[in-house]
């Protein structure tokens, strides 16, 4: 049986649907019906429920905040949104909180009853798993308290201060360890295959049997001849703490992982990679070496994987600027050279290669490039229609790359656009005044006093010729240009700040905040106050 919650804040909608379905020849029951999400978040608190369908909009809270509850406090349960026509492309962005399906109102009873049993088959899914994960918790609880785990457990409470050091030893003593080296290092190892992605519940049990073979591998050719001792910590990693008798003895050690990882390999066909952390001579700075090492191994981003890194000969504290690298890409993307700005690409690339940075660091380069590539064109004088909302999908676009090559090969992808827009442009010359016409107003609408002689002096071009091309390029005319483009701030001004009506006026450019406030409403069909009323807070 499954558990059905209906929400809308239309009576007759609520009745419709109510009546329309066989709810028991389909496996289900009607839990409840709610009036709007906040009745609706409140049922779910204490009673159990399968399947909610909601509309979205609604009084208190709407369809998208009840599906982010949803999201964050019952994932189990599936969600279905009812979208009017006017939203339904806002509702589809939904999908970050996890909403199964989107039905277009109105929604007719066999549509109903199609998406039910689609949904139906997503609890039945989201159940196996549940029930698989929790016989796994069950099989790894049994195995808790096996010798290897405890001695795990122990060793990483010491390297992670999780207990006092003189506790930590105590427990190794019991188990038979003692700690006397004259030095240590923590090496880490990972199954590159793994590494950046979300896993699946069958991945994550893969992934953990990998792990197993890596943990028994490190531990008998560590354990053979005393070279140090294997342990696990939180997630799939395998740690080694080596026992390092001097600073000589990094190629020994070295040495050691490569065979830990060779051996790996040919047992189960996967590559691993390993970072070292440097050596420390007492036990309570250990805690540093294991952060290196850490840290170190984020590099598989930058560098690739079977990675092999000792971080004793890496600078992490290395600070340069790509700033002066960029300004000479855009230079030549100005110049609309192909060949040039793919050095320049090329040169970046070694730069955040050889910054040895992470991920997140490699990322925001990346992102730095693209955003300089589009200045480029917008300084140049060509403002494209796409060019902001092609802009920020490459940024995101990048942060979903497994690598850095392969982030780049979308950098490069975004600089040779630019420079086909750019070499377009050079050759059109009415096109380009207008562009830069258009640029001039981005730039300067805030002013109440902007006009067009203003921008024609600029431009050093008569205004008949300028409003003749800007009318025929842009199918606008200046004042239609100069009003789309402060009333299109204007609006993320009420929704995104806390300003008031006056003072949004005057920001982007107009002197008389009733006059505002009738061009306002005359492009948007609504006041400024009943704008920021409605959209405050949701972009």
């Amino acid at each position: 049986m499954y558990r059905i919650l209906l929400v809308d804040d239309e009576i007759l909608v609520r009745n419709a649907i109510r009546d329309s379905i066989d709810w028991q020849a389909m496996d289900c029951e009607l839990a409840a019906v709610c009036e709007n999400g906040q009745k609706a978040a409140q049922f779910v608190q204490t009673h159990p429920v399968d399947i909610v369908l909601t509309d979205i909009l609604m009084p208190y809270m709407d369809g998208m905040e009840l599906a982010h509850y949803l999201h964050d406090n019952h994932p189990e349960i599936v969600t279905v949104i009812f979208s009017g026509f006017g939203d339904f492309e806002y509702a589809k962005q939904a999908i970050r909180y996890d909403v199964c399906e989107f039905l277009l109102k109105p929604v007719t009873a066999a549509e109903l009853r199609e998406t039910i049993e689609k949904m139906k088959s997503i609890v039945d899914r989201r159940r196996e798993e549940k029930t698989r994960v929790a016989e796994l918790a069950r099989s790894l609880e049994k195995n808790r308290e096996s010798e290897p785990l405890v001695r795990s457990r122990v060793i990483g409470d010491l390297v992670n201060f999780r207990r006092t050091e003189e506790e930590s030893l105590e427990a190794l003593a019991e188990l038979g360890i003692e700690l006397c080296a004259p030095g240590y290092r923590v090496a880490v190892f990972d199954m590159d295959l793994y590494t950046g992605t979300d896993l699946d519940l069958e991945k994550r049990q893969e992934s953990a049997m990998m792990a197993a073979v890596l943990y028994n591998t490190a531990d008998q050719l560590t354990a053979n001849d005393g070279a140090g001792i294997a342990y696990q910590e939180d997630g799939n990693r395998v740690f080694v703490l080596f026992f390092s008798e001097d600073r000589e003895d990094a190629g020994r050690i070295l040495e050691r992982c490569v065979q830990i990882r060779s051996a790996v390999k040919e047992l189960i066909g996967m590559d691993c990679s390993v970072c070292l952390g440097r050596r420390v001579r007492i036990l309570r700075d250990l805690c540093v070496s294991h952060d290196e090492a850490v840290k170190g191994l984020d590099m598989r981003y930058l560098l690739g994987g079977e990675l092999l890194l000792d971080m004793e000969k890496i600078d992490m504290n290395q600070k340069r600027s790509i700033k002066e690298l960029i300004q000479d890409m855009q230079t030549s993307l100005k110049a609309a050279d192909p060949l040039e700005v793919r050095i320049h690409i090329s040169r970046m690339e070694e730069f955040i290669r050889n910054t040895c940075s992470d991920k997140g660091h490699a990322c925001l380069y990346m992102q730095q490039i693209i955003a300089g590539a589009a200045e480029a064109v917008l300084e140049a004088g060509l403002q494209e229609p796409l060019l902001d909302t092609e802009k920020e999908e490459m940024m995101k676009k990048v942060i979903d790359q497994p690598s850095l090559q392969k982030g780049m090969g979308l950098v490069k992808e975004w600089t040779e656009h630019a420079v086909r827009l750019l070499q377009e442009a050079n050759t059109n010359g009415p096109a380009r005044i207008a562009a830069q016409g258009l640029d001039y107003i981005r730039k300067n609408y805030g002013k109440a006093d902007l006009n067009l002689n203003e921008i024609c002096a600029f431009l050093n071009i008569s205004t008949s010729y300028f409003s003749s091309i800007f009318k025929e390029t842009t199918g606008e005319t200046f004042i239609e240009a100069l009003t789309r483009i402060r009333i299109e701030n204007a609006r993320k001004l009420l929704s995104g700040t806390m300003l008031k009506s006056y003072e949004v006026a005057e920001k982007v450019g107009y002197a008389d905040p009733h006059y505002f406030g009738i061009s306002f409403k005359k492009a948007v069909g609504m006041t400024p106050t009943e704008y920021a009323k409605k959209y405050r807070g949701k972009y």
